[in-house]
């Protein structure tokens, strides 16, 4: 048994399934994370979701800072005792969803990692905050359920394809790292997961006049599944369907192409077109 896994056993710790606590306790495995994070001596990291400290231990040995923000109350002390011996980590206790990340991260190096352990139901909001905002984010390095990494890395016309797909590849470049099935978990989770890397871009993926706009559109092609695109501008843009037939062709599309099947390149044509 792991020192990490024995600290929690006699701590008495109940794993909490409403936070998503599922930890790793496996070292092999925990190096191969931490190298496929690409983590270096010449870079600071934001860890979300320390846990029990188990990923913290080698982020802290790889990295010249480590700042791990926890939620669960009941784990700072154990993280405190079972890292004391780290000097170059930092502990904050609160909700990252809603904590001033700019003042949390204030004396980290620019730019900094990211690397996080999330529970499913906070995936796509954490993403869209790491990505949305003003942090200077070289990367992120995530632990998801499978079907968030489908998600994350699916192509146009897949079943996975939609808005978290374009968010991820307009600004980053991601890509699967480890898959990690359900086992290497305690407790163990009902399905599998995936550590994904998302390298954040020097410049978005494809050329928009308008971010917001953009986004818009894009949140617009999959608002009715298995709809044209054109239905899909009629409905979420309130215009009628010959001004949506007139964005759709002068962006160089058919007007009968629905909208999962849009690439990002179509969407900011699409998106670079409207008035």
């Amino acid at each position: 048994m792991s020192k990490t896994k024995e600290r929690i056993r006699e701590s008495n710790l109940r794993y909490k399934q409403s936070l998503g606590q599922n930890f790793l306790y496996d070292e092999g495995l925990l190096a191969e994370l931490t190298a496929a994070a690409g983590v270096t001596k010449d870079e600071d990291v934001l860890e979300i979701g320390p846990g029990c400290g188990s990923l913290t231990k080698h982020l802290c040995d790889a990295a010249n800072r480590v700042l791990a923000v926890e939620l669960d109350e009941r784990l700072i002390p154990l993280l405190h005792a079972f890292l004391d011996e780290k000097k170059n980590l930092t502990v904050v206790q609160g909700d990252v969803m809603s904590l001033n990340l700019q003042e949390v991260t204030a004396e980290l190096k620019k730019p900094f990692a990211v690397v996080a352990n999330i529970p499913y139901y906070i995936t796509t909001p954490l993403i869209k905050l790491l990505l949305g905002g003003d942090l200077p984010v070289s990367r992120l390095a995530l632990m998801v359920q499978q079907e968030v990494a489908d998600k994350i890395l699916a192509q146009p016309g897949e079943d996975a394809w939609g808005p978290l797909s374009i968010l991820c590849q307009f600004l980053c470049e991601p890509r699967l790292a480890v898959k990690v099935p359900a086992e290497m978990f305690t407790p163990p989770p009902k399905v599998d997961s995936a550590f994904v890397v998302l390298p954040v871009r020097e410049k978005p993926a494809v050329e928009v006049k308008d971010r917001d706009l953009f986004f818009r559109v894009a949140n617009a092609a999959f608002a009715l599944r298995r709809k044209t695109m054109v239905n899909n501008l009629c409905a979420t843009f309130r215009v009628d369907r010959a001004k949506a037939v007139e964005w759709v062709t002068g962006a160089g599309l058919d007007e009968k192409i629905r909208g999962e099947k849009l690439t990002l390149e179509e969407l900011a044509s699409l998106a670079n077109v409207i008035e």
